[in-house]
C-alpha cells in the first residue's frame, strides 16, 4: 500500500527526537561522571519510566508484558550498552557512521515484518544521509577496532529492530503510556547490569543532577514519546531517515558550544543530510492504522 505523505507537523515533531539526542555526548561529558556508561543509561531510562508511570495511570496487562520486554530490550538496555561500548572502543565519527546504517536496515526489516516495499528513493535517502554523516564525523585517521565495530553495528540492529516492531506490535494505548510502559521495561533490564557491572554512582553535584534531568526528561521521556508517536504517525523508514539529525545536532552543539571549527567537508556533508531527509519524506511504508496513532486511545487500567 502506497503511504500517503506525511503532515510536515508530525514530521518535524518526530525530528525533534534525534535532533534532541543528539546533545547526549555534550551533556554525558560536560555534567556527568565518566565510565559509567550502564548506570548513566539506568538513571535515563527508569526514573524517567515510573514519572511517566504515575501521570498516565495505566498498568499493562499481562499479556503484554513479553513484547514490552523485548522492546525495552531492543530499543533500551540493548541499543543503549552497545552505545557506550562502541563509543568507548571506537572514534566517535566512526561509532557514528556505522550507527548511521540503521536507516538502510530498517528499509529491509520492514519489508520482512511489515511487508513495506524497497523503494529506490528511500534506499537513496538513506544511502545520501550515510555518506552525509560520514562526512560530518569520519576522521581520516580513525582507528577500527573489531569489536567496536561489532558493537555500533549490533547496536543499529537493535534500535532498528525495535523501530519496526514498535509498529509491528500495535499497543492500543496512547503514544506517552507506551513511552511510560518501554521506558520503564528498558530501566528494569538495565538494573541489574548496572549493579553488577558497575561502582556505585558518586554523591551527585548540581551539574550532575542538571544533566541527569535532561537526559532523563528531555532526553528519554519526551523523545522517546515524539520517536513512538512518529513511528505510528509516518511509519518507520521516514522515521529512521530522522535519526540522521542526530549526529548533525551533535555537530552544530559543538561548534556553537564549544567553539569547535566546521571544515568545508562538514559543511557538505550537512547539506548533504538535509537532501537525505528531504528526500525521504517522499518515502515510506502502509498507511498508519486509527489503533496505532490515536491520541486518546484507552483501554482500561490492569
Amino acid at each position: 500500500m502506497e503511504a500517503a505523505m506525511p503532515k510536515t507537523s508530525d514530521v518535524l515533531l518526530t525530528a525533534l527526537a534525534p535532533a534532541i539526542w543528539g546533545s547526549t555526548y555534550i551533556v554525558t561529558t560536560e555534567l556527568l561522571p565518566a565510565g559509567m556508561p550502564l548506570t548513566l543509561g539506568l538513571l535515563r531510562a527508569l526514573p524517567a519510566g515510573l514519572i511517566l508511570l504515575v501521570a498516565v495511570r495505566q498498568l499493562p496487562s499481562p499479556a503484554m508484558l513479553p513484547r514490552l520486554f523485548a522492546l525495552g530490550f531492543l530499543n533500551f538496555a540493548l541499543f543503549w550498552s552497545l552505545l557506550f561500548v562502541a563509543a568507548y572502543r571506537l572514534p566517535g565519527g566512526v561509532a557514528a557512521t556505522l550507527g548511521a546504517t540503521q536507516p538502510l536496515i530498517v528499509l529491509f526489516l520492514s519489508r520482512a515484518a511489515l511487508g513495506t516495499a524497497i523503494r529506490p528513493l528511500g534506499v537513496l535517502a538513506a544511502l545520501g544521509g550515510l555518506a552525509g554523516v560520514a562526512f560530518l564525523v569520519l576522521s581520516p585517521n580513525a582507528v577500527l577496532d573489531p569489536l567496536g565495530i561489532a558493537a555500533a553495528f549490533g547496536g543499529a540492529l537493535s534500535m532498528a529492530a525495535g523501530t519496526v516492531l514498535t509498529r509491528k506490535w500495535q499497543f492500543p494505548v496512547p503514544p506517552l503510556t507506551l513511552t511510560a510502559w518501554q521506558l520503564t521495561t528498558g530501566g528494569l533490564l538495565l538494573l541489574p547490569l548496572a549493579l553488577i557491572l558497575e561502582p556505585a554512582f558518586p554523591v551527585p553535584t548540581a551539574e550532575n543532577l542538571i544533566g541527569l534531568a535532561w537526559l532523563g526528561l528531555i532526553g528519554a521521556a519526551l523523545t522517546y514519546f515524539f520517536w513512538f508517536r512518529g513511528i505510528a504517525m509516518i511509519g518507520p523508514s521516514r522515521a529512521a531517515l530522522l535519526g540522521f539529525l542526530s549526529p548533525l545536532s551533535a555537530v552544530l552543539l559543538g561548534w556553537v558550544l564549544l567553539g569547535q571549527a566546521l571544515s568545508p567537508l562538514q559543511v557538505a556533508g550537512a547539506v548533504l543530510v538535509l537532501a537525505s531527509l528531504w528526500l525521504g519524506r517522499m518515502t515510506g511504508g502502509p498507511a498508519p492504522s486509527p489503533v496505532a496513532t490515536h491520541a486518546d486511545a484507552k483501554t482500561p487500567a490492569e
